[in-house]
């Protein structure tokens, strides 16, 4: 589709495009929200507030430390392995001002997928909690991190209730498994010796890589996606431009500075980090980081201190919330947004939320490589369920057939995206960008969509086997691969089923050896090898796989069978 074939089809408010030069870097946003909005309230854990200016002095302070204490140089990769505390946003956006390229690590990868990421990006520093140290440990010897910089809970807390804070999650409940990593500085001690230390002016430009982000690879390994500054830039002020959309009263729908925005997933995913860490940036918000989210009790003790107006989640999280009975007594007054993204929305959970909240879901659309956002729709009851919306403001989108032909409007075919916010490629691998990306600078989503001729996009089917749990990408080729090294297996397929809880769930078939081989054996097996979300729900043992003449497995026939 031609871009202006969108234009009249946008709600009122939301300008038709963004102007990309309005910023020369991601550094250069956040310097500028953390003066204009200095006073105001920017992150906020576990009872501890930080404003913008505390967050511009400690993420300056971890520059410092970078650029004065270390032979790190502009470019040189920094791994951050961190759930969602505050001392996320003070090492991603030090890390940044210092020249660095941040590496988003899940801090619930096994030592397997630890080793591969940190190798394949060749991270030279790593920001981790202690809780990971043991992890930390076994990988070490296999990498090129020379700098460790060891965070604590209590860190950032007032001295005697962070010492109280660490001395509960190692001594009491026992979270921190016994390590030894002597090479390691305190978070504590990089932000002291950073302090005050003058940092060396970047030319950081739009072209440049901020952020490698490792996504799923149908080859079974994850790649990372080059997320450059103008990328990222691109797809803040694009999120902004959609929630400039007017709201009943004639106002934009988010006031800058005045909104407390609820953060349970994780930053170190492309959905949050954009959303939480990046977008609130520009217009100069307040987020609420959850943790762990799994406590949903804790969730909910946290959201009724706060007059929320936004929150971010997935179909699981939905449910669960939605399950508890404290739920219902919470204050919905001030929220105005709940949008969803990741994985599909099912129609009786936006239902219900809707009933209890008086707050319409919000679905969109992305992909890792669109940094993410690519599609969302119309807030309040413009909003289409069963679709992912319209294109964000400087994005087009076609549909094409396996030949490549471009589709007319209503016929099925692989979306293909084109915009600011499409990553510079896959780090070190040509070919597998030149398989996405063409020389017009489409990118090919491996999703089957239907365009409407009202604008709005359905995505019908994908047409790679990935699985998504949770929002969590999941590729069948990465779990086989790691099956089929069991000595007691012979051949193994895995697809994904529906799963009420989790949208889906990831169904193992195995093929075992003479000798035999036990469900449990291959349960524990998975859950080394395996972060949580890539563990096999169900295992099943068969005789044999459906073939294609030349051996190839057939999912497709495991998908109708189960």
């Amino acid at each position: 589709m031609q871009p202006d074939f969108w234009n009249d089809k946008r709600p009122a408010g939301v300008p038709l495009d963004i102007d990309v030069a309005e910023y020369k870097s991601v550094i250069e946003v956040f310097e500028r929200s953390c003066k204009k909005f200095a006073d105001r309230p920017a992150f906020s854990n576990m009872g501890v507030t930080l404003t913008y200016a505390q967050l511009e002095r400690y993420s300056a302070a971890f520059a410092g430390y970078l650029q004065a204490r270390t032979d790190l140089k502009p470019g040189d990769r920094i791994a951050v392995q961190m759930p969602n505390v505050l001392q996320y946003p003070v090492a991603v956006f030090g890390a940044l001002r210092a020249g660095l390229i941040v590496v988003n690590t899940n801090p619930l990868y096994t030592a397997r997928e630890m080793r591969h990421q940190f190798k394949d990006s060749g991270a030279r520093a790593l920001v981790y909690l202690n809780m990971f140290g043991q992890k930390v440990q076994e990988v070490l010897g296999d990498t090129d991190v020379k700098y460790l910089i060891e965070a604590r809970m209590g860190d950032l807390m007032p001295s005697a209730k962070g010492w109280l804070v660490n001395t509960l999650v190692s001594k009491v409940k026992k979270m921190v498994p016994a390590y030894s990593l002597p090479q390691a500085i305190s978070f504590k001690s990089a932000l002291n010796s950073g302090k005050g230390q003058p940092i060396k002016p970047l030319n950081a430009g739009l072209s440049d890589i901020a952020v490698l982000q490792y996504t799923g690879g149908t080859t079974g390994l994850a790649k990372g996606a080059m997320l450059t500054h103008g990328n990222l830039v691109a797809n803040m002020q694009q999120a902004r431009a959609c929630l400039s959309q007017s709201a009943s009263d004639g106002q934009p729908l988010l006031r800058e500075g005045q909104e407390i925005m609820i953060a349970p997933l994780p930053l170190y995913h492309i959905y949050a980090f954009t959303a939480n860490c990046m977008c609130m940036m520009v217009t100069g918000n307040h987020n609420v980081l959850i943790t762990n989210p799994r406590d949903i009790g804790g969730f909910i003790k946290e959201l009724k201190k706060w007059r929320f107006s936004s929150l971010l989640g997935l179909n699981t999280l939905f449910v669960a919330l939605m399950d508890h009975p404290e739920f219902k007594t919470l204050d919905f007054s001030g929220l105005k947004l709940t949008n969803s993204g990741g994985t599909a929305l099912v129609k009786a959970t936006a239902e219900r939320w809707e009933q209890i909240t008086g707050c319409r879901i919000t679905e969109g659309y992305g992909l890792t490589e669109t940094s993410p956002v690519a599609c969302t729709n119309p807030y309040g009851d413009q909003s289409r369920i069963g679709t992912v919306g319209l294109p964000v403001p400087g994005t087009t989108l076609k549909v094409i057939n396996d030949d490549g032909v471009e589709q007319p409007l209503g016929e099925r075919g692989e979306l293909c995206i084109k915009g600011p916010q499409i990553m510079k490629g896959y780090w070190q691998k040509p070919e597998a960008t030149n398989e996405v990306l063409d020389a017009e600078g489409w990118f090919k989503s491996g999703d089957i969509a239907v365009i409407d001729p009202d604008g709005f996009v359905r995505i019908v089917d994908r047409k790679k086997d990935m699985i998504i749990v949770s929002g969590f990408n999941v590729y069948p080729n990465e779990i086989e691969d790691v099956v089929m090294a069991h000595p007691k297996v012979a051949n193994c397929a895995v697809i994904g089923v529906p799963d009420e809880r989790s949208g889906e769930a990831v169904k193992l078939f195995v093929v075992a050896r003479e000798a035999g081989v036990s469900l449990e054996e291959l349960k524990a097996y998975c859950k080394e090898n395996f972060t949580a979300y890539k563990v096999p729900k169900h295992i099943v043992l068969r005789e044999s796989l459906p073939m294609t003449p030349v051996g190839k497995i057939l999912r497709r026939e495991l998908r109708d069978i189960a």
